[in-house]
């Protein structure tokens, strides 16, 4: 199979799909890797680390789409490379389809078999491809929440942690699941109070097994929300519905309950966002003001810390590429239902409910295209 990875093209986005050791494995595995040039350097990785491995270097997006039969890449394709795409070509990326119709349906025009990352699914629920980026941005929410808490930049002029005599903000986490475990783990290393809201009592009890003495957890309901935030220095938003639009938990209304110059960072931005007024943002241009609450809303967090990011996305995509790049995407479905369950569009029909209930568009069950699954 060739196997093509583009330049990411989303603003401020210096990840590549797969590393130069990635390459090597899928070569070794008989596979053919063109690598956009210069595609590696945000993340560190030189051309030549590239063609050591194996890849072949190629001067334009356009001459690896039209080669490539899988293309790998890392944020969802942008306007400019929808038409590039083509008809029965396998896309492996994270998609998050249910926060924008307009890629939906563009994926859809396209006939291609669109894999999204984020909903490769195991059958204990664990989504592997969506963690090692779900750990990044938990850890970096607050990175981000305690800088724009600084005066200088709008915020209420708090040290996260406090000093002796001080006492220390205040975070609120918006979910238990790995960002929001991820997020806790540092707030609370930071010397933060923090408070976790969720909704699964079981995962409530192994956070307060785990955490430290200054985490709390707090059965979420509309009526803790609002009073978690009303205290709340620190906002983060770590909703989870695998490949479905994020639950609004926190309405504009409710901004009236926060202290001026609170921050709100919602990582959950890229599903719709579990704030009613959070909107995508750029690293560029990472904030904005409503009602006097900061908001930040970048959509590819990890891409800040690439060489990082980079590494730990294709410690988990790689054996999942591997496994399409070998069999094909049909066999790699039938034989394996942690990446039938990552097969959003297929044949220009929605094929994952959640993108379906997200636009009121219909719904077909992989079974209906794939006869294959049947036998």
């Amino acid at each position: 199979m060739i196997i093509g990875v583009p330049n990411e093209i989303k603003a401020n986005e210096n990840r590549i799909a797969v590393v130069p050791g990635g390459v090597e494995l899928l070569v070794h595995n008989g596979h053919t890797v063109l690598v956009e040039k210069n595609g590696g350097l945000g993340s560190g990785f030189t051309d030549k680390d590239y063609t050591d491995a194996g890849a072949e270097i190629v001067d334009t997006p356009a001459e690896i789409f039209q080669r490539a039969d899988m293309i790998m890449k890392v944020k969802e394709p942008l306007a400019k490379e929808y038409a590039l795409i083509r008809k029965g070509q396998i896309v492996f990326t994270y998609f998050h389809f249910a926060a924008s119709k307009e890629l939906t349906e563009a994926m859809m025009a396209s006939q291609a078999v669109c894999i999204a990352y984020e909903t490769v699914e195991k059958e204990n629920g664990d989504l592997p491809l969506l963690t090692p980026m779900s750990e990044v941005a938990g850890r970096m929410a607050v990175q981000e929440g305690a800088k724009y808490l600084e005066k200088l930049l709008g915020g209420r002029g708090l040290l996260l942690g406090g000093i002796p005599g001080v006492k220390p903000a205040n975070v609120v986490i918006l979910g238990g699941g790995i960002v929001g475990y991820n997020a806790a783990k540092i707030a609370a290393g930071m010397g933060a109070n923090v408070t976790i809201l969720d909704l699964d009592l079981d995962r409530m009890r192994y956070l307060d097994d785990v955490m430290s003495k200054n985490v709390c957890t707090v059965k979420s309901s509309p009526y803790t929300i609002r009073g978690a935030i009303a205290q709340a220095d620190l906002v983060i938003g770590a909703v989870l519905i695998a490949g479905a639009k994020a639950p609004h938990l926190i309405t504009r209304d409710m901004l009236k309950l926060m202290k001026p110059g609170a921050v709100i960072v919602d990582v959950a931005v890229d599903q719709g966002g579990c704030v009613e007024t959070i909107k995508p943002t750029t690293h560029e241009y990472p904030t904005y003001v409503v009602d006097g609450i900061i908001h930040y809303g970048v959509a590819n967090m990890p891409g800040a810390v690439p060489m990082t990011s980079t590494i730990g996305l294709t410690n988990a995509t790689l054996y999942y590429a591997i496994e399409i790049a070998n069999k094909g995407w049909v066999k790699a479905v039938v034989d394996n239902a942690d990446i039938q369950k990552g097969v959003n569009i297929l044949d220009g029909k929605i094929t994952f409910k959640g993108v379906s209930d997200a636009f009121d568009i219909p719904f077909t069950p992989l079974k209906d295209i794939v006869p294959e699954l049947e036998s």
